[in-house]
């Protein structure tokens, strides 16, 4: 297959060397913004992640294989790769692991106060904090209970809690207390001390949580969004900081990067990170095995 390959992808030479081996013709990209450099009618597979925001898919007449580097599907126009039977793979289950540690790790450090005891830290400064929480018994409501939502129950039923499931399907798995449908979304939220989000943006799921959703939480919940930003009405969540919300763990934003203006920057009670839950070092070995399965088919 004559392979269009970004850097979207952390490749060595050496998994390069590897497709080729596999009998693939390999063009590399490094930024999937830069002009092609390979006529876009000679590439029958891509393995990337944005690149048509750039490249418009029509111009690749005669794809037929897309191996995508992240777990979403919005930055592809699947109307078009379903019509044109295009065979098209996420990276399902590759950063599951690092984004539900990143999940825990947040409600932790709101927990336990690791800002305050930082700050004291700076300041050469002795002083104990007695606000500090549990995660032992806390309910957990996790929405869009796929890979990443899995591996956070599993992470959260460790800490003690009691763990809800969310999903558009419903379905049995022994890491949650009880899986519920979107339509059952309040009972959850009223229960949850902590709602994590691990949802994908569809036109469905935009602005999915807003005033009415946090208007049923309960006063002090945490809320983490390791999803998308747009899967929240920022100007809701704004309201619901200063008012209901006990802090935010906030790795996604509607607009990336986040304004330099916008005030979620100088809340006590929320944690920025710039997209960064996905990291992890083992995340390019499991890519690589999903990216060399599914290419079996192509050999």
């Amino acid at each position: 297959m004559k392979l269009l390959v970004t850097g979207a992808f952390g490749w060595t030479e050496k998994e390069i060397e590897t497709l080729r081996a596999l009998g693939h013709e390999v063009v590399f990209m490094q930024q999937e913004k830069s002009p092609l450099p390979c006529e876009a009618t000679w590439v029958e597979g891509i393995i990337g992640n944005g690149i048509f925001l750039s490249h418009p898919i029509e111009e690749f007449t005669s794809l037929k294989y897309i191996q995508l580097t992240s777990a979403g599907f919005d930055r592809v126009p699947m109307d078009y790769v379903k019509q044109h039977g295009i065979a098209i793979y996420n990276a399902r289950g590759v950063y599951s692991i690092p984004m539900a540690e990143f999940a825990v790790s947040g409600v932790l450090q709101l927990y336990k106060k690791s800002g305050y005891f930082h700050e004291n830290q700076k300041a050469h400064k002795w002083e104990k904090h007695r606000g500090l929480l549990e995660l032992f018994g806390k309910n957990v409501c996790i929405i869009g209970c796929g890979s990443v939502g899995t591996e956070c129950a599993k992470r959260f039923k460790v800490f003690g809690c009691s763990v809800i499931g969310v999903d558009i399907q419903p379905y049995q798995n022994e890491l949650f207390d009880i899986m519920l449908p979107l339509d059952s979304l309040d009972e959850a939220l009223m229960q949850a001390d902590v709602t994590v989000l691990t949802l994908p943006l569809t036109e469905e799921t935009r602005h999915f949580i807003n005033t009415e959703c946090f208007a049923v939480m309960k006063p002090g919940a945490v809320l983490v969004n390791i999803a998308r930003g747009a899967v929240i009405d920022t100007d809701a969540l704004i309201a619901a900081l200063n008012t209901r919300l006990g802090g935010a763990v906030l790795d996604v934003f509607d607009d990336e990067p986040l304004d330099e203006h916008s005030p979620l920057w100088d809340m006590e009670n929320v944690i920025i990170t710039p997209h960064n839950s996905f990291v992890g070092e083992g995340n390019s070995k499991r890519l690589n095995t999903i990216i060399l399965n599914h290419l079996e088919v192509f050999v």
